[in-house]
C-alpha cells in the first residue's frame, strides 16, 4: 500500500494525479478462508482489519452483497459520542472514541474526525434530571460531560432558540466536548484500504445465501452468489439484516428492524458549530464539511426493511428543527434516505459468540452503530480470534436475555421508540 504523505500528494499533483493505484483489490473468492466476515460496512471491515493487524489472521474474506459502504455505513448522520449511562456502555463507547481520536493516523487515511462537541437538549423536568444523572455517571467513569444552562447552551450554539414560549423550551443541556462527527465513507474506505494491504480479500457483489454446518453443529462455510466458500469461523456484521443472516444458521435473534430516516439541506456557509440533539422529539442536526445541514429523525413506528420510511416522521422532525432554529425555516431540503437499524429489547448491542460453534455476531446497535465503529470492530476481532470476549464486550452477550442482566440504554441511546 502506498502511503499518503505530503510528498506523495505533491508528486501526484504535479502528475495530474494519474499515478494513484487502486485503494483495494477486487479478488475472486478463494475456496476456503480461516475466517469470513459477512458485511462490508465499517464494523465488518474494521473487524477484518484488526484480525489481520493484531491477531495475525490474514487469510480472511469480507463478503458484501452490494458494494463497500452501501448499507448503513453510508446511511447515517455520523454522530460520535460516549456519554452513555451504564458502566458497560460507557466503557464500550469510550473505547471507540479513544480509537476515533487516532484513527486517521492509524489508517493513514483522513476519516475527517471533528471533535466539535455534542450538545443534548433538555426540554422538561424529566430531561433535566435524566441528563444530570448522565453527567454524574459519565464523570465517575472518567468521561467528559458537563451541564449547561440555556444561556450557556446558546453561547456554545448561537443559532439555538432559547425562548421560553416555544413548544419545546430549552431548560438546559448536557455537553460532551470530545464528541463530534466523522466522514462515514472515509471510515469505510480507510478500513478497506488498510485491511486489503494486510492481505484481506474484500469481495463485493457476493451475497451469502446459506450458512453450512457440520454433523457436530459447527459452521463449515457459506453458500454465496459466487459459489461455496469453506471456513471454520464466521463473523456476522450486517446491521438490520442480522435476523435474516443468523436465521440461515438456525439462530433466532432478539431483534426488531426499523427504518431510520435522515435528510440534508442545501449547502450554506458555516453557521452551525456543533452537533445538537433533542431527545424529546428525536431531532438532531449538524453541518457537514460541504455546508449541508444533516438532520436525523426518529425510527418509524413499524418494523420494516424499507429504506424509505414514512413522510410524517421527517415532517415532525423538521417542525422541531424550525422551532429550535427559526433561521433555517426557509431552507430547502435536498434529499432524504433511510437505513435499517436493528434494535434489541434493552437498546444495547450484542457482540459475542453464539450457540453455534464458530459463529459470532455483532449487532443490535440501533441508531448508535456508526459512533461505535472502531471500538466495536476491535473487540469483535478479539472475540473471533480468541473464541472468547474482550473484557469490554463481555457483558454484551446473547446470554443476558436469558439471565436477565440487561443493559437498558433506551434513554442514553436517544432512540424514540
Amino acid at each position: 500500500m502506498r502511503r499518503f504523505s505530503i510528498s506523495s500528494l505533491l508528486t501526484e499533483a504535479l502528475n495530474g494525479h494519474q499515478g494513484w493505484e487502486r485503494q483495494w483489490r477486487n479478488p475472486a473468492p478463494k475456496a476456503a478462508y480461516d475466517a469470513i466476515i459477512i458485511g462490508g460496512g465499517g464494523h465488518g471491515l474494521g473487524a477484518a482489519y484488526y484480525l489481520a493487524k493484531e491477531h495475525g489472521l490474514t487469510n480472511i474474506a469480507v463478503l458484501e452483497k452490494g458494494w463497500i459502504g452501501g448499507g448503513n455505513a453510508g446511511r447515517n448522520t455520523t454522530i460520535i459520542r460516549s456519554n452513555y449511562l451504564y458502566d458497560e456502555s460507557a466503557a464500550l463507547f469510550e473505547h471507540a472514541v479513544k480509537l476515533w481520536e487516532g484513527l486517521s493516523q492509524e489508517l493513514n487515511y483522513n476519516v475527517m474526525f471533528s471533535q466539535r462537541g455534542v450538545l443534548m437538549l433538555a426540554h422538561n423536568v424529566h430531561d433535566v434530571q435524566s441528563f444530570k444523572r448522565h453527567v454524574y455517571s459519565n464523570r465517575l467513569n472518567g468521561i467528559d460531560n458537563e451541564w449547561m444552562t440555556p444561556e450557556q447552551a446558546k453561547d456554545f450554539c448561537p443559532p439555538l432558540n432559547i425562548s421560553p414560549d416555544i413548544r419545546y423550551p430549552v431548560m438546559g443541556a448536557a455537553l460532551q466536548r470530545r464528541g463530534g462527527t466523522a466522514r462515514h465513507d472515509a471510515v469505510v474506505w480507510g478500513y478497506a484500504r488498510g485491511a486489503d494491504a494486510l492481505g484481506v480479500d474484500i469481495i463485493q457483489n457476493c451475497e451469502v445465501t446459506a450458512i453450512t454446518r457440520g454433523p457436530d453443529g459447527a459452521v463449515t462455510g457459506v453458500e454465496t452468489s459466487r459459489g461455496s466458500i469453506k471456513t471454520k469461523k464466521i463473523g456476522v456484521s450486517v446491521a438490520g439484516h442480522t435476523s435474516m443472516v443468523m436465521g440461515m444458521a438456525g439462530v433466532r435473534m432478539p431483534l426488531e428492524s426499523f427504518p431510520l430516516q435522515a435528510l440534508v439541506s442545501e449547502p450554506v456557509k458555516p453557521c452551525f458549530p456543533c452537533v445538537l440533539m433533542s431527545n424529546a422529539v428525536h431531532a438532531y442536526i449538524s453541518q457537514s464539511d460541504k455546508g449541508e445541514l444533516v438532520i436525523g429523525a426518529g425510527t418509524d413506528q413499524y418494523v420494516s426493511y424499507s429504506q424509505q420510511g414514512g413522510l410524517h416522521i421527517t415532517t415532525h422532525t423538521l417542525d422541531a428543527i424550525c422551532e429550535l432554529f427559526p433561521q433555517f425555516t426557509r431552507m430547502k431540503m435536498l434529499r432524504s434516505w433511510g437505513g435499517i437499524v436493528d434494535v434489541t429489547p434493552d437498546r444495547s448491542p450484542i457482540v459475542g459468540k453464539t450457540p453455534v460453534k464458530g459463529l459470532y455476531v455483532n449487532c443490535g446497535w440501533g441508531t448508535g452503530g456508526f459512533k461505535a465503529t472502531p471500538g466495536s470492530a476491535h473487540v469483535f476481532a478479539h472475540t473471533i480470534a480468541r473464541d472468547e470476549p474482550h473484557p469490554i464486550n463481555a457483558p454484551f452477550t446473547l446470554d443476558r436475555f436469558r439471565t436477565g442482566r440487561l443493559i437498558d440504554e433506551a434513554a442514553a441511546a436517544a432512540v424514540a421508540h
